[in-house]
């Protein structure tokens, strides 16, 4: 996920609802495939586009790359869908694609075990899907794609570890019932306790929420001004609460400055392209936005088409592995942009609209 503003509620109680909800709606379709999937042929036809969100720049600029990419790869997509950060909607925007006659789906999932009711009702009616940016717990899909997470983790740890060093460092985190937020975390956490002793990390769980973000890190910073370093994962909703929370307390220096919190971040976007070259942040790690769209909608044209999928190495320069629920998922390149590469003309965020 990449970066998100969702506001919808988490956990057990919330995805059994959804669950037990669109379990009512799959029973009154019937319990067998109703053809309008490549099981009644294989052919090409309507794809369906729902994204998670449209408040972050980074679903903006994937969303824009959308209609281009289809029209490269020869895919037929109906306009995109908006759940609006609301996972019971998602399973809603599912069902109308499905009842539309679209022969495939591109979703990425708000929640990832939430997502399993409507990939349910997906492989009933024989509509192949593929996930993008976030994993699904459960379900069937033909493929995800997606960067490595957890290395989203790993680099913002090594990248604080090797210029901090020492001293008190951030971590805003994503929302823990997405995967993202949580290997993420999980990643950032465990490289410092391994490799970094000497920091130590204080956590805002801000669920994707850049309101979330800016109050709880001004609570933070007033209880611990001798912060060193923040990493925030997802730039796209928490760039600006986070410069702004820092210039409200005098606390917004530049790189080099005396005082300068060192920041790194995820997603790529151009605004944090334009604060690195500022000295507002420091590094950021690029999620590809254009290769988001591009792959999702190559590989739901192979799906509809009956194609199989194995792991291993790609033409693209990603490994396809075998998650261990058995889905498969592409692993796409995210690299480390520092003022060093900031300008590189290969980064989507330098060519965005």
């Amino acid at each position: 996920m990449t970066g998100r503003t969702a506001g919808f509620r988490s956990g057990t109680m919330w995805t059994a609802a959804l669950t037990a909800c669109a379990a009512l709606a799959l029973s009154a379709c019937g319990s067998t495939k109703d053809g309008t999937g490549p099981a009644s042929g294989g052919k090409a036809g309507k794809v369906g586009v729902i994204l998670p969100l449209l408040t972050s720049p980074f679903w903006q600029a994937y969303n824009g790359y959308v209609p281009k990419m289809a029209a490269e790869e020869g895919v037929d997509t109906l306009k995109t869908v908006n759940s609006n950060s609301d996972p019971a909607q998602q399973i809603t925007d599912i069902n109308n694609q499905l009842n539309q006659g679209v022969r495939g789906l591109v979703v990425a999932p708000l929640d990832s075990a939430a997502i399993a009711a409507g990939l349910a009702q997906a492989e009933r009616k024989g509509v192949p899907v593929v996930a993008v940016d976030v994993a699904p717990e459960k379900g069937k899909v033909a493929m995800i794609v997606r960067a490595n997470n957890v290395a989203y983790g790993e680099k913002a740890c090594d990248y604080l570890g090797g210029t901090v060093k020492k001293g008190k460092v951030v971590q805003i985190m994503g929302d823990l019932a997405s995967v993202n937020g949580r290997e993420r975390s999980e990643a950032f956490r465990a490289c410092v306790g391994k490799k970094y002793p000497e920091l130590k990390v204080l956590e805002v769980p801000a669920k994707w929420e850049s309101d979330t973000a800016a109050a709880k890190l001004g609570t933070l910073l007033n209880a611990n001004p001798d912060i060193k370093g923040i990493y925030m994962q997802a730039g796209g909703v928490y760039l600006a609460p986070t410069l702004q929370t820092l210039k409200s307390k005098g606390m917004l220096k530049k790189t080099g400055e005396n005082g300068h919190i060192t920041i790194v971040s995820n997603d790529g976007i151009p605004q944090e392209f334009a604060a690195i070259r500022a000295g507002q942040i420091d590094a950021t790690v690029s999620q590809p936005a254009d290769a988001y769209a591009k792959y999702a909608l190559q590989y739901i044209k192979g799906a509809m088409a009956g194609e199989a999928f194995k792991p291993g190495a790609t033409d693209h320069g990603s490994t396809i592995v075998r998650l261990p629920n058995g889905l498969l998922e592409d692993q796409l390149p995210a690299p480390l942009v520092t003022k060093q590469n900031v300008d590189d003309p290969a980064l989507w965020g330098n060519t965005a609209k």
